[in-house]
């Protein structure tokens, strides 16, 4: 329905992926890619472009459905299982991370991914726009992860990571690895900790790989300054508002 403003003076309208990113629909990249695909209106015209702008005073429907209010911004902290993939759709009909949300969760999205194969922290949010933030290198976050791995470790390799490393072609930034302590040095599978800014697409598992070492766990333990912590596996916990906010970069203000 349409969002009438208060004021009779002119407003100064938003992008209208924002928008819809701010009233949870999705994410801004996911909005850009509905535009295109002719599934936004507004005022009863199809949109062909992201390039356009909204205020409250225009109606906006996506596949025939009216774009509803912003939602007040929220943050959950959960544990995800292996064997689940983190989108909002799969081809081959495989389990994802959103099927498993409480009945009473809004639509949200998720910061960043996790393979199928990997576990432990991913942050959900019903707002697009700060998970484009807490998704971008700038926020200058640090992503912690135990690694289990099989192979020899060798500590000066790990340690060599710091400097960055190139595999296949890819340049990957700084990574912090450090062999956590065994009580048998002699076992099979040694467990890492590691470290780092901005992750790749598989990134922990192709540098572990260059190093000759096969990964058979992967679980995050820490997104910038929310922890995994004791929430049980499949556990989702809402990040209280007063944390949230002292966590974010000075200039976002939440709705």
């Amino acid at each position: 329905m349409p969002r009438h403003t208060k004021s009779s003076e002119p407003q100064k309208g938003e992008r209208i992926a924002k928008v819809m990113a701010r009233a949870g629909l999705c994410s801004r990249r996911e909005a850009e890619r509905w535009i295109e695909g002719g599934r936004v209106t507004v005022n009863g015209k199809k949109l062909t472009t992201p390039a356009h702008t909204v205020t409250d005073a225009d109606i906006v429907t996506v596949d025939g459905k009216p774009l509803g209010d912003k939602q007040e911004s929220k943050l959950w902290r959960y544990h995800k299982p292996a064997g689940l993939i983190v989108s909002h759709g799969d081809p081959e009909g495989r389990a994802t991370v959103f099927d498993k949300m409480p009945p009473e969760m809004p639509r949200v999205v998720s910061v960043g991914r996790l393979d199928i194969n990997s576990e432990g922290l991913l942050l959900m949010t019903n707002d697009g726009q700060l998970e484009n933030l807490l998704e971008s290198p700038k926020t200058g976050w640090t992503r912690k992860y135990r690694v289990r791995v099989h192979g020899n470790v060798d500590p000066k390799a790990l340690a060599a990571l710091s400097k960055g490393v190139t595999v296949s072609g890819i340049k990957y930034g700084p990574i912090t690895a450090e062999l956590e302590t065994t009580k048998d040095p002699k076992a099979a599978n040694a467990w890492i900790s590691v470290s780092l800014q901005e992750g790749k697409n598989r990134e922990i598992r192709k540098v572990m790989e260059h190093m000759g070492l096969s990964v058979n766990r992967l679980i995050r333990t820490a997104y910038g300054p929310f922890q995994l912590g004791s929430l049980p596996r499949g556990g989702v916990e809402e990040i209280k508002r007063a944390a949230l906010r002292s966590s974010l970069p000075k200039g976002f203000k939440l709705d």
